[in-house]
């Protein structure tokens, strides 16, 4: 039995304090925004399909104190399943992806995903590719069991999480573009860890 998107990032949210969190294109991306509005800045939206976990794997690496979540799509994972064999190899302690599951392309209208079949599971892709701790959530209760637990492991942790279709109603769109989500982002990088990243411009 499925359930909303929405309600499960809401949980989530609820569980994030200083994670940083990497996230993909379409309706994801506002309700993202307005279910954990404490985590907007510490949150990098509208990565293409195929990059959100590699790039979450990145930051990972680059920030071992730091605990990183990727907030990828069945759509998106399916793009670039050899991460999953990095994940695997590389074992990051610091890495949570939650893969939300609505079996469909929502942003381009609603084409069903391999997963819509019931043949492909992406958790058992991951466990096959080594990344041991891989499960599906085919409940609420089951997804925040999975979010405390993952946020808390010391190797890769990932959860399917088999979500409707529906994007939430009524919420808020995210007023700033792709380059600015990218400078609010690396600031927030930049103040948090006391570090800088992309200094002011050289002017000749």
């Amino acid at each position: 039995m499925s359930y909303s998107r929405f309600q499960a990032m809401r949980l989530l949210g609820d569980r994030l304090r200083d994670e940083l969190v990497i996230l993909s294109l379409g309706g994801a991306v506002d309700e993202w925004y307005n279910a954990a509005p404490h985590m907007r800045d510490a949150s990098l939206f509208q990565q293409q399909l195929g990059c959100v976990t590699p790039e979450a794997f990145g930051l990972a690496v680059g920030l071992p104190h730091r605990r990183i979540v990727s907030l990828d799509t069945d759509g998106g994972l399916l793009f670039n399943l050899g991460i999953l064999a990095t994940l695997g190899n590389e074992r990051p302690h610091n890495l949570f992806i939650v893969v939300w599951d609505n079996e469909q392309y929502q942003s381009i209208g609603g084409p069903a995903t391999h997963t819509a079949k019931g043949r492909v599971d992406l958790a058992a892709i991951a466990r096959g590719a080594g990344v041991d701790n891989a499960f599906t959530a085919e409940t609420l209760e089951e997804f925040d069991r999975h979010c405390a637990a993952g946020l808390a492991a010391t190797e890769p942790y990932l959860v399917v999480a088999k979500t409707d279709g529906m994007l939430e109603p009524g919420i808020r769109r995210k007023h700033s573009d792709g380059r600015e989500d990218k400078y609010i982002f690396v600031r927030h990088v930049e103040a948090s860890e006391g570090i800088t990243i992309m200094g002011p411009s050289e002017h000749n």
